[in-house]
């Protein structure tokens, strides 16, 4: 993968004369990145004056985007930096308008009037799902508890705490009953838990990550 990285695109028999390893044996490897979505054929690069070859190219490769990823990315820390600049430009308030809207656009598909509780809490799981949160949903005695088995901005949401701060507030319009936050991934716990004090009229309730 490095090679097709640095030179790609490039053809096996070339990556195959670098590494001192058979065009055949260096194929098979290229056609399993290509099956797992790392790498893809592509078109020979092209330089100006060079003779076009007589015949059929030979097949050439490159990385995905997937692929390029496997080498490291740092989406995490612009975030936080973007965060950080917003507060530092407009303070706390800022920051509590940029999650207000952040969890606006992400439970945007959600109409809190056309909805009893429980199925609110399914549509906010489905929201959640959506946005790679890894939600489940279950009933318990004082309510429905929402658990979010992962957060993808919880580097973020570790240093700005009214990214949570907000998702909860809006949670709360969405369902039309205060929720209760038990624990947060930003926090240091394993999972994030928030429990919700509506009616029970069943036995269980399954979330968007429990129709797998």
């Amino acid at each position: 993968m490095s090679t097709l990285l640095k030179q790609g695109p490039v053809a096996a028999a070339e990556i195959g004369t670098e590494l001192g390893l058979s065009p055949a044996g260096v194929r098979r490897h290229l056609d399993k990145l290509v099956e797992d979505g790392l790498a893809e054929t592509c078109a020979p690069r092209t330089v100006a004056g060079d003779q076009a070859s007589r015949g059929r190219p030979a097949k050439h490769f490159q990385l995905t985007d997937e692929g390029r990823e496997h080498f490291g990315t740092s989406y995490d820390t612009l975030a936080l930096e973007a965060v950080d600049v917003i507060a530092s430009i407009g303070g706390e308030e800022a920051v509590r308008e940029f999650a207000r809207r952040r969890v606006e656009h992400m439970f945007a598909g959600i109409d809190p009037d056309s909805e009893d509780a429980e199925d609110a809490v399914r549509s906010v799981a489905d929201a959640l799902e959506a946005h790679g949160y890894e939600p489940s949903i279950r009933r318990t005695p004082v309510g429905i508890q929402l658990c979010q088995h992962h957060c993808p901005v919880s580097a973020v949401a570790a240093a700005h705490p009214e990214l949570c701060e907000a998702e909860h507030e809006a949670i709360a319009r969405i369902v039309d009953t205060h929720v209760q936050p038990l624990a947060l991934i930003a926090d240091g716990h394993g999972i994030c838990t928030t429990n919700i004090p509506v009616a029970q009229t069943g036995t269980e309730t399954k979330g968007a990550a429990d129709n797998d």
